[in-house]
Formats: C-alpha cells, structure tokens, sequence
C-alpha cells in the first residue's frame, strides 16, 4: 500500500518561475529533473539482468530524457493530450520490447524486477532533493534576470 506524504512550498516556488522567461523556467526544471533522476537510472542500470546474447541489452537502454520512442509516445499522448505546458523527464528502459517481460515476468519467464527496487529506494528523497535544487537554481536564475533587467514581474 502507498504511503501518502506531503509537499510545501511548491506553490511558492511556481510563483517565482513565473517571474522567468518561460523558455528560462522550463531549462531550469528539465535541468533539475534530469539531474536528479540520474541516481534512480544508475540503480535502474545495475539491478537490470545482462542479456546473454549480448545484442541491444536491457542495461544500456535505460536512461534519462524527455523523449519517448514513437509507440511510448503515441500512448503517454492518449493519458496527456492537452499538457503541453508541462515538463517532463523520463526514467526508465529505452525502446527494448522485453524491458517489461524482465520487469514482471511472464508464463515462461521470472520476474526479475529492476525499476521498481530503484524507484522504492528513490522515492523518499527524490521529491525532497528536487524541491531544494529547484528552489537553488530558480533563485540563481532571478538574480542574474535582475541583473539584466529581464524579469518579468
């Protein structure tokens, strides 16, 4: 069972974004999302079974990025059809189609889970850490817009 929690200051911190050039708030957030997603793909990467054939292996498509491969992205826009405001950042295996036989096994095969053990050891402090690097970085980005004179409000 989930376990809920909360999360303050994040209306605040959406008030000082607003201040930033948009194109300026979404390199902040991709930079801070892809930055501290980088730990859970690293454990992602080291629980992914070796493939034995040694061709498109599991482990060397799992990463972090905004982009999806076609059929990933075909249905996330079916969930999200009209967020294009939105930045986000994907963890996990790239376009190998056994990447979820391995996560959850199947009749002929046993589960040999690797995102999901990354994922529970990240979650306590993933949302923490991108909180305060948020708040760092936005910070950094005023002052340099102030100095320019290039805030918004």
């Amino acid at each position: 069972m989930a376990k809920p929690f909360h999360v303050a200051g994040l209306r605040d911190l959406e008030k000082q974004l607003e201040r930033l050039n948009r194109s300026t708030g979404k390199g902040i957030l991709r930079r801070v999302l892809r930055k501290e997603a980088e730990p859970m793909a690293a454990d992602m990467e080291a629980n992914a079974p070796e493939d034995p054939d040694g061709q498109r292996t599991l482990k060397n498509s799992i990463g972090v990025g905004s982009r999806l491969s076609k059929r990933q992205a075909r249905l996330h826009r079916k969930m999200f059809k009209s967020d294009r405001a939105s930045v986000e950042m994907f963890v996990g295996a790239g376009a190998v189609p056994s990447a979820h036989q391995q996560e959850f096994g199947n009749s002929r095969h046993g589960a040999q889970p690797f995102a999901r053990p990354a994922w529970d050891k990240a979650k306590g402090s993933i949302l923490a850490n991108v909180s305060s690097s948020l708040w760092t970085a936005v910070e950094k980005s005023i002052k340099r817009a102030t100095k320019r004179g290039t805030l918004i409000k």
